[in-house]
Protein backbone atom coordinates (compact mmCIF):
# COMPACT_ATOMS: atom_id res chain seq x y z
CA UNK A 1 0.00 0.00 0.00
CA UNK A 2 1.61 3.74 -0.82
CA UNK A 3 0.64 6.59 1.55
CA UNK A 4 1.01 10.36 1.12
CA UNK A 5 3.03 11.81 3.36
CA UNK A 6 2.92 15.93 4.16
CA UNK A 7 6.21 17.32 6.13
CA UNK A 8 5.89 20.39 8.53
CA UNK A 9 9.17 21.44 9.06
CA UNK A 10 10.80 20.77 6.40
CA UNK A 11 13.56 23.61 6.09
CA UNK A 12 14.64 21.95 9.48
CA UNK A 13 17.05 19.45 10.13
CA UNK A 14 14.79 16.89 11.40
CA UNK A 15 12.49 17.38 8.35
CA UNK A 16 14.81 17.06 5.81
CA UNK A 17 15.76 14.10 7.24
CA UNK A 18 12.79 12.96 7.25
CA UNK A 19 12.76 13.84 3.51
CA UNK A 20 15.80 11.77 2.66
CA UNK A 21 14.35 9.02 4.21
CA UNK A 22 10.54 9.21 2.32
CA UNK A 23 12.72 9.83 -0.61
CA UNK A 24 13.82 5.95 -0.15
CA UNK A 25 10.56 4.02 0.90
CA UNK A 26 9.07 2.22 -2.06
CA UNK A 27 5.41 3.05 -0.64
CA UNK A 28 5.90 6.91 0.24
CA UNK A 29 5.17 9.80 -1.87
CA UNK A 30 6.01 13.21 -0.73
CA UNK A 31 3.02 15.42 -0.90
CA UNK A 32 3.61 18.94 0.80
CA UNK A 33 6.37 20.74 2.53
CA UNK A 34 5.92 23.33 4.56
CA UNK A 35 7.79 25.81 6.53
CA UNK A 36 7.23 29.01 8.94
CA UNK A 37 9.16 32.28 8.29
CA UNK A 38 11.07 29.92 5.32
CA UNK A 39 7.44 29.83 3.61
CA UNK A 40 7.65 30.63 0.08
CA UNK A 41 11.26 30.21 -0.50
CA UNK A 42 12.94 27.16 -2.83
CA UNK A 43 12.85 24.07 -0.72
CA UNK A 44 16.81 23.48 -1.93
CA UNK A 45 17.83 26.20 -0.75
CA UNK A 46 17.59 24.88 3.20
CA UNK A 47 18.20 21.59 1.99
CA UNK A 48 21.04 20.89 -0.73
CA UNK A 49 21.41 17.63 -0.33
CA UNK A 50 17.54 16.12 -1.29
CA UNK A 51 18.37 16.94 -5.06
CA UNK A 52 15.39 14.93 -5.89
CA UNK A 53 12.95 17.88 -4.29
CA UNK A 54 14.79 20.63 -6.35
CA UNK A 55 11.67 21.90 -7.89
CA UNK A 56 9.83 22.45 -4.30
CA UNK A 57 9.06 25.46 -2.86
CA UNK A 58 8.11 25.96 0.83
CA UNK A 59 4.32 26.30 1.63
CA UNK A 60 3.06 27.92 4.75
CA UNK A 61 2.40 25.56 7.60
CA UNK A 62 -1.55 25.46 7.32
CA UNK A 63 -3.81 23.08 7.65
CA UNK A 64 -5.17 23.52 4.30
CA UNK A 65 -1.85 22.60 3.28
CA UNK A 66 -1.11 19.29 5.38
CA UNK A 67 -4.84 18.34 4.66
CA UNK A 68 -5.77 15.39 1.99
CA UNK A 69 -2.36 13.28 3.04
CA UNK A 70 -2.34 9.75 4.43
CA UNK A 71 0.49 10.79 6.79
CA UNK A 72 1.47 14.30 8.37
CA UNK A 73 4.70 14.22 9.99
CA UNK A 74 5.06 17.75 12.31
CA UNK A 75 8.90 18.79 12.52
CA UNK A 76 8.06 21.56 14.74
CA UNK A 77 9.18 23.36 17.53
CA UNK A 78 7.72 22.28 21.09
CA UNK A 79 4.14 23.48 21.95
CA UNK A 80 3.49 24.18 18.35
CA UNK A 81 1.85 20.77 17.18
CA UNK A 82 -1.04 20.56 19.42
CA UNK A 83 -3.63 23.24 17.21
CA UNK A 84 -2.78 21.72 14.24
CA UNK A 85 -3.14 18.16 15.48
CA UNK A 86 -6.41 18.91 16.63
CA UNK A 87 -7.35 20.51 13.33
CA UNK A 88 -6.09 16.88 11.03
CA UNK A 89 -8.82 14.24 10.62
CA UNK A 90 -8.86 11.28 12.92
CA UNK A 91 -8.38 9.11 9.70
CA UNK A 92 -4.63 10.92 9.33
CA UNK A 93 -1.51 9.66 10.79
CA UNK A 94 -0.71 12.59 12.28
CA UNK A 95 3.67 11.69 13.52
CA UNK A 96 5.12 14.46 15.95
CA UNK A 97 8.54 14.79 16.10
CA UNK A 98 8.06 17.46 19.12
CA UNK A 99 7.54 16.77 22.72
CA UNK A 100 4.10 17.80 22.53
CA UNK A 101 2.31 14.25 23.08
CA UNK A 102 5.38 12.55 24.56
CA UNK A 103 4.79 12.30 28.90
CA UNK A 104 1.60 11.16 30.64
CA UNK A 105 1.70 13.20 33.25
CA UNK A 106 0.22 16.83 33.38
CA UNK A 107 2.08 18.00 35.92
CA UNK A 108 5.84 16.71 34.30
CA UNK A 109 4.68 18.39 31.50
CA UNK A 110 3.84 21.77 32.44
CA UNK A 111 6.54 22.05 35.37
CA UNK A 112 9.68 21.14 32.03
CA UNK A 113 7.49 22.95 29.28
CA UNK A 114 5.34 25.48 31.04
CA UNK A 115 2.09 25.52 29.21
CA UNK A 116 -0.94 23.22 29.70
CA UNK A 117 -0.63 19.44 28.25
CA UNK A 118 -2.24 18.81 25.40
CA UNK A 119 -2.42 15.04 25.96
CA UNK A 120 -0.48 11.99 25.32
CA UNK A 121 -0.47 9.52 22.23
CA UNK A 122 1.01 6.58 21.49
CA UNK A 123 4.41 6.16 21.90
CA UNK A 124 7.05 5.61 18.68
CA UNK A 125 9.95 3.79 20.37
CA UNK A 126 9.04 0.25 19.06
CA UNK A 127 11.61 -1.34 20.43
CA UNK A 128 9.67 -1.26 23.96
CA UNK A 129 8.08 -4.08 25.70
CA UNK A 130 4.36 -3.95 24.21
CA UNK A 131 5.00 -1.05 21.88
CA UNK A 132 4.39 -2.31 18.81
CA UNK A 133 0.68 -3.50 19.74
CA UNK A 134 0.16 -0.36 20.72
CA UNK A 135 1.60 1.35 17.43
CA UNK A 136 -0.25 -1.07 15.09
CA UNK A 137 -3.15 0.75 13.67
CA UNK A 138 -2.60 3.89 15.64
CA UNK A 139 -3.78 7.47 13.61
CA UNK A 140 -1.85 9.71 16.17
CA UNK A 141 2.30 8.77 17.38
CA UNK A 142 4.41 10.54 19.73
CA UNK A 143 8.24 10.09 18.97
CA UNK A 144 10.76 9.90 21.75
CA UNK A 145 13.61 12.45 22.19
CA UNK A 146 16.73 11.93 21.14
CA UNK A 147 18.76 11.50 24.01
CA UNK A 148 15.53 9.53 25.48
CA UNK A 149 15.75 6.99 22.71
CA UNK A 150 19.08 5.89 23.45
CA UNK A 151 18.90 6.10 27.31
CA UNK A 152 16.16 3.94 27.16
CA UNK A 153 17.83 1.27 24.82
CA UNK A 154 21.17 1.51 26.64
CA UNK A 155 19.38 0.73 30.28
CA UNK A 156 15.48 -0.75 30.08
CA UNK A 157 16.72 -4.75 29.11
CA UNK A 158 18.58 -4.62 33.09
CA UNK A 159 16.10 -2.64 34.89
CA UNK A 160 13.27 -4.66 33.28
CA UNK A 161 14.77 -7.58 34.82
CA UNK A 162 15.14 -6.36 38.07
CA UNK A 163 18.81 -6.96 37.68
CA UNK A 164 19.75 -3.46 38.99
CA UNK A 165 18.35 -0.98 41.83
CA UNK A 166 15.81 1.62 39.97
CA UNK A 167 18.21 4.55 39.66
CA UNK A 168 20.50 5.42 36.99
CA UNK A 169 23.25 7.85 35.44
CA UNK A 170 23.12 8.64 32.36
CA UNK A 171 26.32 10.93 30.50
CA UNK A 172 25.11 11.82 26.89
CA UNK A 173 27.29 13.19 24.16
CA UNK A 174 25.09 14.70 21.61
CA UNK A 175 25.77 16.17 17.98
CA UNK A 176 24.77 20.18 17.74
CA UNK A 177 22.06 19.06 14.99
CA UNK A 178 20.07 18.19 18.01
CA UNK A 179 19.92 21.84 19.04
CA UNK A 180 18.03 22.49 15.57
CA UNK A 181 19.18 25.07 12.76
CA UNK A 182 18.08 28.47 14.06
CA UNK A 183 20.95 30.53 14.46
CA UNK A 184 22.38 30.29 18.23
CA UNK A 185 25.97 31.98 19.38
CA UNK A 186 26.75 29.17 21.48
CA UNK A 187 26.67 26.59 18.27
CA UNK A 188 28.53 28.67 15.95
CA UNK A 189 31.99 27.32 14.65
CA UNK A 190 34.38 29.10 16.82
CA UNK A 191 32.05 28.24 20.02
CA UNK A 192 31.73 24.40 19.50
CA UNK A 193 34.67 23.43 17.75
CA UNK A 194 37.45 22.07 20.02
CA UNK A 195 35.40 22.33 22.87
CA UNK A 196 32.96 19.98 25.01
CA UNK A 197 30.17 21.68 27.12
CA UNK A 198 27.56 20.49 29.44
CA UNK A 199 23.51 21.79 29.34
CA UNK A 200 20.71 21.10 31.37
CA UNK A 201 22.53 20.13 34.64
CA UNK A 202 21.02 18.56 37.35
CA UNK A 203 17.61 17.14 36.16
CA UNK A 204 16.56 20.57 34.41
CA UNK A 205 16.78 19.02 30.93
CA UNK A 206 13.40 19.00 29.43
CA UNK A 207 14.52 14.57 28.15
CA UNK A 208 15.04 14.07 32.12
CA UNK A 209 10.99 13.49 32.85
CA UNK A 210 10.67 10.91 29.29
CA UNK A 211 13.65 8.85 30.30
CA UNK A 212 12.48 8.34 33.94
CA UNK A 213 8.29 7.67 32.26
CA UNK A 214 10.13 5.01 30.34
CA UNK A 215 12.01 3.19 32.41
CA UNK A 216 9.36 3.04 35.27
CA UNK A 217 7.31 1.92 33.02
CA UNK A 218 9.25 -0.97 32.33
CA UNK A 219 10.34 -1.83 35.98
CA UNK A 220 7.34 -0.79 37.76
CA UNK A 221 9.43 1.03 40.08
CA UNK A 222 9.92 4.94 40.36
CA UNK A 223 13.32 5.10 38.52
CA UNK A 224 15.91 8.07 39.53
CA UNK A 225 18.18 9.35 36.94
CA UNK A 226 21.08 11.87 36.66
CA UNK A 227 21.18 12.77 33.51
CA UNK A 228 23.80 14.83 31.95
CA UNK A 229 23.75 16.08 28.31
CA UNK A 230 27.22 17.36 26.55
CA UNK A 231 27.50 18.98 23.58
CA UNK A 232 30.55 18.09 21.18
CA UNK A 233 31.80 19.63 18.30
CA UNK A 234 29.86 16.99 16.13
CA UNK A 235 27.06 17.41 13.14
CA UNK A 236 25.05 14.73 14.51
CA UNK A 237 25.12 11.27 16.85
CA UNK A 238 25.00 10.64 20.63
CA UNK A 239 27.37 8.29 22.56
CA UNK A 240 25.79 7.60 25.86
CA UNK A 241 27.12 6.10 29.02
CA UNK A 242 24.77 4.74 31.35
CA UNK A 243 25.15 3.28 34.77
CA UNK A 244 23.49 1.87 37.79
CA UNK A 245 24.27 0.20 40.55
CA UNK A 246 23.81 -4.22 40.85
CA UNK A 247 21.11 -5.93 42.72
CA UNK A 248 22.90 -8.26 45.19
CA UNK A 249 23.39 -11.34 44.00
CA UNK A 250 23.80 -10.22 40.20
CA UNK A 251 26.55 -11.53 37.87
CA UNK A 252 27.91 -10.25 34.60
CA UNK A 253 26.33 -13.30 32.72
CA UNK A 254 23.10 -12.21 33.50
CA UNK A 255 23.09 -8.72 32.95
CA UNK A 256 24.58 -9.84 29.17
CA UNK A 257 21.80 -12.44 28.65
CA UNK A 258 19.20 -10.30 29.95
CA UNK A 259 20.56 -7.55 26.78
CA UNK A 260 20.73 -10.57 24.43
CA UNK A 261 17.10 -11.48 24.92
CA UNK A 262 16.03 -8.44 24.61
CA UNK A 263 17.16 -7.17 21.33
CA UNK A 264 17.34 -10.67 19.82
CA UNK A 265 15.68 -10.35 16.48
CA UNK A 266 15.21 -6.73 16.89
CA UNK A 267 15.65 -5.05 13.04
CA UNK A 268 17.67 -1.77 14.55
CA UNK A 269 19.43 -2.26 17.70
CA UNK A 270 21.89 -4.49 18.15
CA UNK A 271 24.14 -6.00 21.21
CA UNK A 272 27.68 -5.40 19.70
CA UNK A 273 29.77 -8.67 20.40
CA UNK A 274 32.16 -8.61 24.01
CA UNK A 275 34.98 -6.34 23.47
CA UNK A 276 33.71 -4.06 20.62
CA UNK A 277 32.24 -1.29 22.09
CA UNK A 278 29.90 1.61 20.05
CA UNK A 279 30.83 4.63 18.27
CA UNK A 280 28.66 7.58 16.63
CA UNK A 281 30.43 6.97 13.78
CA UNK A 282 29.24 3.42 13.30
CA UNK A 283 25.70 4.97 12.77
CA UNK A 284 25.90 7.61 10.65
CA UNK A 285 22.73 7.92 8.85
CA UNK A 286 21.43 5.01 9.33
CA UNK A 287 18.90 3.66 11.49
CA UNK A 288 20.61 1.12 14.26
CA UNK A 289 20.81 1.67 18.00
CA UNK A 290 24.50 0.12 19.18
CA UNK A 291 24.46 -1.02 22.28
CA UNK A 292 27.40 -3.16 24.89
CA UNK A 293 27.40 -3.64 28.57
CA UNK A 294 29.83 -4.79 31.09
CA UNK A 295 30.10 -4.87 34.87
CA UNK A 296 32.36 -2.72 36.85
CA UNK A 297 32.91 -5.07 40.13
CA UNK A 298 34.54 -2.79 42.10
CA UNK A 299 31.81 -0.23 41.69
CA UNK A 300 29.14 -2.38 41.70
CA UNK A 301 27.62 -1.29 38.85
CA UNK A 302 26.36 -2.19 35.33
CA UNK A 303 27.55 -0.49 32.61
CA UNK A 304 26.00 0.36 29.34
CA UNK A 305 27.28 2.56 26.35
CA UNK A 306 25.22 3.00 22.90
CA UNK A 307 25.56 4.92 20.04
CA UNK A 308 23.09 6.35 17.48
CA UNK A 309 22.21 9.07 15.07
CA UNK A 310 20.05 11.57 16.48
CA UNK A 311 18.65 12.83 13.28
CA UNK A 312 17.79 8.88 12.39
CA UNK A 313 17.28 6.67 14.97
CA UNK A 314 16.73 9.47 16.98
CA UNK A 315 14.32 11.07 15.23
CA UNK A 316 13.07 10.66 11.47
CA UNK A 317 14.28 7.23 11.51
CA UNK A 318 11.96 6.41 14.24
CA UNK A 319 9.14 8.36 12.95
CA UNK A 320 9.25 6.56 9.96
CA UNK A 321 9.76 3.14 11.92
CA UNK A 322 6.51 3.73 13.90
CA UNK A 323 4.64 5.21 10.68
CA UNK A 324 5.42 1.29 8.86
CA UNK A 325 3.96 -0.58 12.11
CA UNK A 326 1.01 1.48 11.91
CA UNK A 327 0.25 1.39 8.59
CA UNK A 328 0.91 -2.25 8.59
CA UNK A 329 4.14 -2.19 6.00
CA UNK A 330 7.15 -4.13 6.83
CA UNK A 331 8.57 -2.28 10.22
CA UNK A 332 12.07 -2.08 8.26
CA UNK A 333 10.19 -0.56 4.51
CA UNK A 334 12.53 2.38 3.80
CA UNK A 335 15.02 2.50 6.63
CA UNK A 336 18.75 2.01 6.35
CA UNK A 337 20.89 -0.36 8.23
CA UNK A 338 24.02 0.70 6.91
CA UNK A 339 26.02 3.57 7.80
CA UNK A 340 27.57 6.14 6.02
CA UNK A 341 31.93 6.01 6.46
CA UNK A 342 34.64 6.87 6.78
Amino acid sequence: MGFSAAIAGASGYAGGELLRLLLGHPEAEIGAVTAGSNAGTPLIQHQPHLRPLADRVLAPTTVEELSGHDVVYLALPHGQSADLAQQLGDDVLVVDCGADFRLNDPAAWERFYGTPHAGTWPYGLPELPGQRAKLAGARRVAVPGCHVTIATLALFPSLAEQLVEPEATVVSVTGTSGAGKAPKPHLVGSEIMGALSPYGVGGTHRHNPEIVQNLTAVTGERVRLSFTPVLAPLPRGILATCTAPLRSGVTPAQIRAAYETAYAGEPFTDLLPEGTWPSTAMTLGANTTLVQVTVDPDAGRMVAVAALDNLTKGTAGGALQSTNIALGLPEATGLPLAAVAP
